[in-house]
C-alpha cells in the first residue's frame, strides 16, 4: 500500500533523510519515521513549508519533471515594497543564470500570512520596510523565487511554500504531517499530460 504524506517543512531542516557530511542541519528523520518514502521535490534549508513525500514513483515524476508544469505556490517576505512594474516583471519572468523564468502569477498579499514566528527570526531593520508576495510558479529552479525576488530589487527575507497544487498549508503546523486523503491522492495523479509551452 503506497504512502503519501504531507509535510510542514520548518525552517532549517534538509529536505532529506541523511545528513550533510559536516551539516548541523536537522533532517526529515528528526520528524518522520516512515520507511521508503522519498520527498517529490524539495525546499532549500532556509525555506519552510510543503513537501509531498511518498513511495509512489509514478507519482514522484508526475510532480517533478518539469514537463507536466505541476503548480507551487509561494509566500514571499519581500525587502521594500515592490511596485506594480516589479511584479510585473516577476509575472513576465526575470533572467536569473542566464535563462529566462516562465511567466509566473504572482500577487501582493493585503496582510501577513498567518504563521508561527520563525525561529530564528527573520532581521528586522527598521528604516526599510518590508511586504509579503504571493508567487505561483511552474517550474522548480534551484533558489528559484529567491533569484528572482532579487533581480527586481526585493530580496527575500522569509519563504513558504503554501500549496503543492491543490494541496495547501492549512492546518499543518512547522514539523505536523498528515496522510493524503484518497480524493487528494486521486487529483495529484490526474493531470498526465506535459504542459503546453506558454
Amino acid at each position: 500500500m503506497a504512502r503519501y504524506i504531507l509535510f510542514h517543512k520548518p525552517y532549517g531542516v534538509l529536505s532529506r533523510f541523511t545528513p550533510e557530511h559536516g551539516s548541523a542541519h536537522r533532517t526529515l528523520k528528526d520528524y518522520l519515521d516512515i520507511p521508503g518514502i522519498y520527498p517529490a521535490g524539495r525546499l532549500d534549508h532556509d525555506s519552510e513549508g510543503l513537501l509531498l513525500l511518498t513511495d509512489d514513483g509514478v507519482l514522484q515524476h508526475l510532480l517533478t519533471d518539469p514537463r507536466f508544469g505541476h503548480p507551487r505556490t509561494y509566500w514571499a517576505q519581500v525587502e521594500g515594497v515592490p511596485a506594480e512594474e516589479a511584479l510585473a516583471r516577476l509575472r513576465r519572468g526575470v533572467e536569473i543564470q542566464g535563462v529566462r523564468t516562465k511567466p509566473a502569477v504572482v500577487r501582493m498579499l493585503d496582510a501577513e500570512p498567518v504563521l508561527l514566528p520563525r525561529e530564528p527570526p527573520v532581521r528586522y531593520r527598521k528604516s526599510i520596510p518590508a511586504a509579503w508576495i504571493e508567487l505561483t510558479l511552474r517550474e522548480g529552479r534551484n533558489r528559484q523565487v529567491r533569484r528572482m525576488t532579487a533581480a527586481v530589487g526585493h530580496p527575500t527575507l522569509r519563504l513558504v511554500r503554501c500549496a503543492i497544487g491543490k494541496l495547501a498549508i492549512d492546518g499543518l503546523r512547522p514539523g505536523e504531517w498528515r496522510e493524503l486523503t484518497a480524493a487528494e491522492i486521486t487529483a495529484c495523479r490526474a493531470r498526465r499530460e506535459p504542459s503546453p509551452k506558454y
